[in-house]
């Protein structure tokens, strides 16, 4: 099979990241069960949601984003019995292509660099299967679909689900 698996909120803890950045910015004491349902930046004050949109315009931010449990195991195991491949968004912030070339280095360096896809739209793909948190990837997809369960898409529906890697695990390996 060609997988494709995306980064941010799949592999890369991002949501953690913003959560983490901010109490620290503010001396809030912001958390993930109090933003389930949201981005994070919906769950502050409006004089400081732009700050929390920023961060991920600010040098380091996807450098220094820790791995989602399981991810890199669950990962290998796949890569040595299918062709997998990272496909990452990353146009929007520029500073992050290679921010997420170094991290793909340091955490998955069992993935090759011909096999990271730092793109735009993710309709271009064409393989076996997605796993994305965002379902709007997952819409034009044509093959099968996982929606990985990050805090901001708890409330999604519709698509087949995987809470986290273990899961991923029983449903690929």
């Amino acid at each position: 099979m060609v997988i494709f698996v995306d980064m941010d909120e799949v592999i890369a803890d991002t949501y953690g990241a913003h959560i983490e950045i901010y109490n620290k910015q503010f001396n809030e004491n912001l958390t993930v069960e109090l933003c389930n349902g949201n981005e994070v930046w919906r769950m502050v004050p409006s004089e400081r949601q732009q700050s929390v949109r920023d961060h991920a315009r600010n040098r380091g931010f996807f450098r220094n984003l820790k791995p989602i449990k399981n991810a890199q195991d669950v990962l290998r195991k796949l890569n040595e019995k299918h062709e997998v491949y990272i496909a990452s968004a990353a146009m929007q912030f520029p500073n992050s292509l290679e921010e997420k070339s170094d991290w793909l280095d340091e955490h998955l360096s069992f993935i090759p660099w011909q096999n990271r896809i730092l793109c735009g739209h993710k309709h271009i793909l064409l393989g076996d299967v997605l796993i994305d948190d965002r379902s709007y990837n997952l819409e034009k997809f044509n093959g099968r679909t996982l929606l990985f369960t990050s805090p901001h898409n708890i409330n999604t529906t519709g698509f087949e689900r995987a809470n986290n890697w273990l899961e991923v695990a029983d449903k690929l390996l």
